[in-house]
């Protein structure tokens, strides 16, 4: 068996974690290879760690991985959908971060969790991603043109709203007065989609959610669409440029670049626990029930 580790950042808990998975991949004699970023990191941490294959693209993880462990938060797993892509690699998510959607394995269950990993009690999450198409063509949305969250439009170098024309299947929709647009995965659903008022979304729900940030006009709600839909935006504003940002990544595209959203064909494979369920999650971290009075 071979897995592969990936990390972004160093934080307070990611010795201890790093240290508890390699222990135990070890033991199992598991071979690992490194993102070679993170790994560095680790080093120059003092982590203590033997000589490991290291990997630095995409194209070195469809050399015949099983899994690919992330460590960290949600924004490290959402890194790591663009090293896995296509490759149906299944991720598993331990948690570093704070609010885990995503990374739902704590510390404490390392070993027990990954155990079950290696007797295949477990389940396979898959999670639907969305693409970008810009016409015409922008180089920096040419490599990694997908998301697992959410794609938005939004406002550049102007407290000036936009005007973000919309389509659905070549059928006019609405032009939506905003600081943006967002459209979100049922996964993203709880990111920045809920945090402008979109609803949560089960996972394996087939839709996509269009959510405008901060609109003019109060009647402009979020609205679900199936995920089968392509949507077609064009933006005006009084700045040359807006913002086109997938997940975490931002570039400029200029305001006569029409945009194509649409499901891509392939999915991201996330390992699940019943005990670390999204509805579970969900009501931990929204601290659903939490009230008394209830």
């Amino acid at each position: 068996m071979k897995i592969a580790v990936f990390g972004q950042h160093y934080q307070n808990n990611t010795h201890s974690i790093v240290e508890k998975v390699v222990a135990f991949l070890e033991q199992k004699n598991i071979e690992i290879c490194f993102y070679s970023v993170f790994y560095d990191k680790l080093i120059e941490n003092n982590v203590q760690l033997s000589h490991y294959k290291t990997f630095d693209s995409h194209k070195c993880l469809k050399e015949n991985f099983d899994y690919l462990i992330s460590i960290g938060g949600d924004g490290t797993i959402l890194r790591a959908a663009t090293f896995v892509r296509d490759s149906n690699l299944p991720i598993i998510g331990i948690n570093a971060g704070r609010l885990g959607f995503l990374a739902t394995v704590q510390e404490e269950n390392i070993e027990n969790l990954l155990n079950r990993v290696l007797v295949n009690d477990f389940s396979i999450s898959k999670r639907t991603l969305v693409s970008l198409h810009a016409h015409p063509e922008n180089i920096d949305l040419e490599d990694i043109n997908f998301a697992l969250n959410e794609i938005t439009v939004s406002r550049k170098d102007t407290t000036s709203m936009i005007t973000i024309e919309t389509y659905i299947n070549n059928e006019y929709l609405n032009s939506y007065w905003a600081d943006g647009l967002i459209i979100s995965t049922p996964t993203g659903s709880t990111g920045y989609s809920l945090s402008c008022g979109g609803p949560v979304i089960m996972p394996t729900s087939n839709c996509f959610v269009i959510t405008p940030i901060a609109p003019h006009n109060l009647t402009a709600r979020p609205l679900i669409i199936p995920d089968d839909s392509e949507l077609t935006l064009k933006i005006k504003g009084r700045e040359e440029q807006y913002l086109v940002s997938l997940d975490s990544r931002i570039t400029s595209v200029s305001n006569e670049t029409t945009l194509t959203v649409k499901k891509t064909d392939f999915f991201i494979s996330i390992v699940e626990f019943p005990e670390e369920g999204f509805l579970r999650t969900i009501r931990k971290k929204l601290l659903w029930g939490e009230d008394k009075r209830n």
